[in-house]
């Protein structure tokens, strides 16, 4: 698979949910001019509760570096999970390799994109840090049930993965409008600063759409959704669903 750009965000490295084993497959196929790693890609939070790192979690890392090594530019734009990093800004690792708060992509036909993870721009996140550290122990908590009923669902016949944290977050009206505005607000920032469209992550929802002509795509995440968006040869970006949907998630 060749393109010009992908951009992946939300990996959560660290984590038992982390889809590490998904992800290497996904990265072994790829053949890229520039990586964009938009945050939340090794998940601190998670560390200092309890330590988790699977040989998969190193295995990704490495993949990463040696992708840098052999050509491949690589940008690491740092989230709120992994800001235990921010104080040491800006952060080189070899000529192909920087880590950054956020950065600027320029696409085929010479678009300019903002490319940040978007937590400076969430409300929670900024003002109520212990609100978004109890949310994410909540988001812990939901996608531990979704284990027990996707084994209830099997047993009854239904093989495909359902997700009961997706569905509250795609459902519950709260949600909806936390979402609603993180777009708006991320689409502003994106217009004022004079971009023409913005690539995030954050809130683990792969999306490419307009928001008041200004594009805004999301990279999803490598918890539930197993996403990345990549721009194409020929210019045109995209959301890649790498798992089966038939299949499980490595949970």
């Amino acid at each position: 698979m060749k393109y010009r750009a992908v951009f992946i965000s939300d990996i959560h490295l660290g984590t038992r949910d982390s889809q590490a084993k998904i992800l290497l497959d996904f990265i072994k196929e790829l053949e890229t001019k520039e990586l964009y790693l938009v945050g939340d890609i090794i998940d601190g939070w998670a560390l200092k509760r309890r330590w988790v790192w699977p040989q998969s979690h190193s295995d990704v890392i490495q993949k990463i570096l040696r992708a840098a090594r052999k050509g491949t530019k690589v940008t690491y734009i740092l989230g709120n999970h992994d800001e235990f990093i921010r104080p040491f800004l800006p952060f080189f690792l070899g000529d192909n390799m920087e880590i950054v708060n956020e950065a600027t992509y320029i696409s085929k036909d010479k678009k300019r994109y903002l490319v940040v993870h978007g937590d400076l721009f969430d409300s929670i996140t900024m003002t109520k840090k212990w609100l978004a550290v109890l949310g994410d122990k909540g988001y812990q908590f939901l996608l531990r049930i979704n284990r027990p009923i996707n084994i209830i669902r099997k047993i009854f016949g239904y093989y495909r993965y359902w997700s009961f944290s997706k569905f509250i977050k795609e459902n519950v009206k709260h949600s909806v409008m936390y979402i609603t505005d993180f777009e708006k607000i991320l689409a502003i920032k994106a217009k004022k600063d004079d971009y023409d469209g913005v690539i995030c992550g954050h809130i683990h929802k792969a999306e490419i759409r307009d928001i008041e002509n200004i594009r805004y795509i999301n990279c999803g995440d490598w918890v539930e959704s197993c996403t990345a968006v990549v721009e194409c040869l020929d210019g045109s970006f995209k959301i890649i669903k790498w798992h089966d949907e038939e299949g499980d998630l490595d949970r």
